[in-house]
């Protein structure tokens, strides 16, 4: 990963579901030892289907503006030595997050909960920017809670102690997809959590050996798939701290991976790769 000095930046727009984004960019953040950045863009506040899928339509824009500072104040509390940075524009949501993602090591957007069978929905902006960021975009959903992405503890123990649940890649026969393996491994190592890579049985054996001597201390462990890798990636979510997709620059994330945002029991990261 870049060694640039960049930040963890969330979207911020008076709902839950961002805040629940700001709080889990903030630990992602203080694991990076990176600055975090809230930024809440556009003049008017975001409506249910745009930006970070508000929970509430016609929020008003004050609102909107004491939820930033609201965040960036008790984040600072929850998380003394982490520098935060709070942040207006006026300019509108989506060039505003996309410019804010070539400086960020890493883009939160906040996502609904889930509702049944129907997954959590992501609104259409939200999509279309995690379609075109030059960094990895990842969407947390509504409810995300610090021990959701920690081993469940039995003993008593606080849960942040626990152990880190596995990060998840899905990874296609594409061997040069080096910033997609590199991000999952580097997310992993920096939980200490173990890789579980999903792939195809075509996938050629050599394609993680670089990356395993790289990160020797990182656990992986490999499930070769015959067929559609979808449904084996959506039982692995449900066990999972992350689940990481990727998707070709210049290309919005496939029906496949569209359909593993909606539906993954965990954060999806979706990261762009030649």
């Amino acid at each position: 990963m870049s060694t640039d000095t960049r930040t963890i930046t969330v979207g911020i727009d008076g709902s839950r579901s961002s805040l629940d984004a700001a709080d889990w960019a903030a630990r992602e953040a203080q694991r990076r030892r990176l600055p975090l950045r809230l930024l809440h863009a556009g003049t008017e506040p975001a409506v249910s289907g745009g930006v970070f899928d508000i929970d509430d339509i016609g929020v008003p824009a004050g609102r909107t503006r004491a939820a930033l500072d609201r965040a960036a104040i008790e984040l600072s509390y929850a998380h003394p030595a982490l520098d935060i940075i709070a942040r207006r524009t006026a300019t509108p949501a989506v060039p505003a997050l996309l410019a804010a993602a070539v400086e960020a090591e890493t883009l939160v957007l906040g996502s609904r909960g889930r509702t049944g069978s129907a997954g959590f929905p992501v609104g259409s902006v939200a999509l279309g920017v995690a379609a075109r960021a030059d960094r990895p975009v990842v969407l947390v959903r509504a409810g995300e809670l610090p021990e959701d992405e920690r081993v469940p503890v039995v003993d008593g123990s606080p849960p942040s102690t626990a152990p880190y649940l596995p990060v998840v890649l899905g990874l296609d026969p594409d061997a040069s997809a080096d910033d997609l393996i590199g991000y999952a491994f580097d997310t992993a190592a920096v939980r200490s959590a173990p890789l579980h890579v999903v792939h195809p049985w075509t996938l050629p054996t050599s394609t993680l050996r670089p990356w395993r001597h790289r990160f020797p201390a990182t656990t992986v462990r490999e499930h070769r798939v015959d067929g559609d890798p979808g449904p084996p990636l959506l039982e692995a979510s449900a066990r999972a701290g992350l689940l990481v997709v990727g998707r070709r620059t210049g290309r919005g994330p496939g029906r496949a991976a569209r359909s593993l945002i909606r539906h993954a029991g965990c954060p999806v990261a979706v990261v762009p790769h030649d």
